[in-house]
């Protein structure tokens, strides 16, 4: 199994507009991030988790030519944005992307998206099969997928993660329950936000996702959903724990 994280960054990127902080100014490129989202692929199979405003910018960046499906954590824009850009693969399959997401998500694309699903479409408009997904494991093409239900603000607001084999990913939480925390259990690599340093209303901070990797202890743990605020990666990289790191654009595992 192949991970590549083609976006580690939040709802904003990284450099933010305007900004004039060392890490948007940082020549590093491991401070530059787009919006979050992965691929991963197994034997010959590749889905995407989540597609933002960056996705035509990823696709190119990573030299991804073909999709199988996309699952959708949630319903912000930073992470379903860029989904008119699916008409490229359209194209290269002569068929409509599966995405896969919740009832809640799929309303947002729809309304989002009218003019994808109006009854007599503009020609050339993206062409989508929603696929409903809900707290039960489901398969794509033979391959299981585990949806992880974790809390994203109050009690009302919802993200998926999801698990296949050994690999857990999950984004944009701030809490996860015992009950979900079982799911997780186990995994090899473990992916979870860290928005930055100090306490926040709805994503983990970083003390919040190193006391999870700890619980977890996964051979390997990553970070991701990381903003600007969290420091610069050569300072705050090094002082994790051995297993952890913060992820980058451009990261691939192999596993």
């Amino acid at each position: 199994m192949n991970i590549t994280f083609l976006g580690t960054g939040t709802s904003q990127g990284v450099p933010v507009i305007g900004c004039t902080c060392e890490v948007c100014k940082s020549d590093d490129l491991h401070d530059k991030r787009l919006r979050s989202s992965i691929t991963i692929e197994k034997d010959g199979w590749r889905i995407v988790i989540d597609c933002g405003p960056d996705f035509r910018q990823q696709m190119l960046r990573a030299d991804v030519r073909s999709i199988d499906a996309i699952l959708m954590t949630h319903g912000h824009k930073d992470h379903l944005g860029g989904l008119d850009d699916v008409r490229a693969f359209n194209y290269i399959h002569r068929q409509p992307v599966q995405v896969y997401a919740s009832t809640s998500v799929q309303r947002i694309i729809k309304r989002e998206f009218s003019y994808a699903f109006d009854k007599k479409p503009y020609p050339g408009v993206p062409e989508i099969v929603l696929q409903k997904i809900t707290n039960k494991p489901f398969s794509i093409n033979g391959h299981e997928i585990i949806p992880i239900r974790a809390l994203h603000y109050q009690n009302n607001q919802f993200v998926f993660g999801f698990r296949i084999d050994d690999f857990t990913y999950i984004t944009d939480a701030i809490h996860i329950s015992e009950k979900e925390k079982k799911k997780i259990r186990g995994s090899r690599i473990i992916v979870l936000n860290a928005l930055r340093q100090q306490k926040h209303y709805s994503h983990f901070n970083l003390s919040e996702a190193l006391a999870l990797m700890n619980e977890f202890r996964p051979e390997q743990g990553y970070l991701t959903h990381i903003s600007h605020q969290m420091g610069l990666y050569s300072e705050i990289n090094p002082r994790l724990p051995d297993f952890v790191n913060l992820a980058y654009d451009g990261l691939t595992l192999t596993f």
